[in-house]
């Protein structure tokens, strides 16, 4: 079976989110299982680019709204991270330095999605599989369905997985003519409220659908951001299906980002060194109980009422808990947690950006990972913080609720709370203060988490079987 994977990020290649991380992995994994995974995405401007070395595979070319370009497909030469790594190369479109953020960007991931269909219609062969994630491939299924120039790649099954229903690459009727011709009587596969949505139309004509969480199928049906009426038409051919994590790169017994490396036997001690170094290096108080956030600022993850929330905590619970807060995103929500870095010493820090090394770091020295999101899909954090022994505190939404047990039902090593709010937040940080001050059950919990296989085996036997059920 071979499967060609089309995404605009692959970790370490290019990644701004969980996106990056699953296409990073998950064929990997595939490959270890006996199929063949490729990967195909754009070629931004990033270090990974630059640090690795390239064969030109293909050059092409094609149309879009009345423009010629040329492309050129390039592979990574020596398959490093377990799979081929492709890059599409347009000039002047995909050869920047940022994933997202461009006004042209509908533009410019139609061009790279065309690209893609031209290089694999000139294969002598076929794939198994065309695996489109997020809207950023969207107009794939459609076009193979429907596009003239396609006819040949018809019989190839397409599986679209959403990792996050709320971008759905909106675009005006009136950029029709920018997508290869097609039979006008299929205009409704594109249609979404009278606008082309490149997510509906995958929905549609995909032969499959995934999400990456089983609450997140469910939650989709009546909070996607004006396709709940799609999904629940649809729902006959769509699955859920819980995202891994790379239990190569995020093991806290051999991760090349820590200085003090453990196990479930010494996660006592090796936490408490990794929290050491991780306080001294932030000038935060290493007795309390270490709260860290990571990830975008956005409303999505409830950013925008952590400056409040944070306030309230460390005005009513003075001196009893720190907070490390790591990401990047709204400009407003960045001001607010920097311009709080002076008023706390000891017991906060916001770090505006992000950086790779410091987020294992966190997993590795935190106590506490705080997840309050309004929509979580899956969630990699709190899986990452469980491997490490750090007690995932989330709001009860999509994945979160998936794979985290509150730590009051049996077996539970987690909190878990129902509101992205202020009142929430605080119960929950409260509860995590008392648990804290019994190390027996802190203890237990973490060997508990740590135990827990989230690895990618048994997703790519679920994939697999979706796989099969289209071939």
């Amino acid at each position: 079976m071979e499967i060609i994977h089309v995404s605009a990020e692959c970790y370490p290649m290019a990644k701004a989110g969980g996106l990056g991380d699953v296409v990073g992995a998950l064929p990997k994994y595939q490959n270890k299982a006996g199929q063949i995974a490729k990967v195909v995405m754009p070629m931004h401007r990033t270090k990974f680019l630059y640090e690795n070395k390239w064969d030109v595979d293909f050059k092409g070319y094609l149309h879009v709204a009345g423009q010629y370009y040329n492309f050129t497909i390039i592979k990574e030469a020596t398959q490093k991270l377990g799979f081929d790594l492709y890059l599409v190369d347009i000039n002047g479109l995909l050869d920047r330095d940022k994933i997202y953020g461009y006004d042209d960007d509908s533009y410019r991931y139609l061009a790279f999605q065309i690209a893609v269909l031209n290089w694999l219609s000139a294969w002598e062969h076929r794939p198994s599989i065309i695996h489109c994630h997020d809207h950023h491939s969207g107009l794939i299924p459609f076009m193979i369905k429907n596009c003239f120039d396609y006819r040949k790649l018809q019989s190839i099954p397409t599986i679209l997985t959403i990792h996050n229903a709320q971008y759905q690459g909106w675009m005006g009727w009136d950029k029709s003519y920018w997508i290869p011709a097609y039979d006008n009587w299929k205009t409704g596969e594109l249609d979404w409220n009278n606008t082309i949505n490149p997510l509906a139309s995958a929905i549609k004509c995909a032969w499959k659908v995934t999400t990456v969480s089983w609450s997140y199928l469910n939650e989709l049906k009546y909070n996607s951001n004006g396709l709940e009426a799609l999904f629940e038409y649809e729902k006959g051919k769509c699955v859920g299906i819980l995202n891994g994590i790379d239990n190569d790169v995020w093991n806290p017994q051999t991760d090349i980002y820590l200085k003090t490396h453990y196990g479930i036997d010494d996660v006592t001690e090796g936490k408490a060194m990794n929290k050491q170094s991780l306080c001294k290096q932030f000038g935060l108080n290493e007795q309390v109980p270490l709260i860290i956030f990571i990830g975008r600022l956005v409303g999505e993850k409830a950013a925008d009422i952590l400056p409040e929330t944070i306030k309230v905590i460390l005005h009513g619970m003075k001196d009893a808990v720190a907070f490390l807060i790591v990401g990047s995103g709204d400009t407003a929500v960045e001001w607010q947690l920097s311009t709080m870095n002076n008023l706390y010493p000891g017991y906060y820090r916001a770090v505006i950006g992000y950086n790779e090394a410091l987020s294992h770091e966190m997993y590795a020295g935190g106590d506490f990972l705080l997840m309050p999101s309004r929509v979580e899909p899956c969630g990699l954090n709190q899986m990452y913080a469980m491997r490490y022994g750090t007690v995932p505190m989330v709001r009860s939404t999509g994945g979160l609720q998936d794979t985290v047990i509150d730590m009051g039902d049996p077996d539970g090593f987690g909190i878990r709370f129902n509101h992205a709010s202020i009142h929430d937040i605080y119960y929950s940080v409260s509860r995590a203060v008392e648990v804290y001050k019994d190390a027996d059950h802190m203890l237990s919990m973490r060997k508990y988490m740590m135990q827990i296989n989230h690895s990618w085996d048994k997703t790519v036997d679920e994939y697999t079987a979706v796989y099969q059920s289209v071939l």
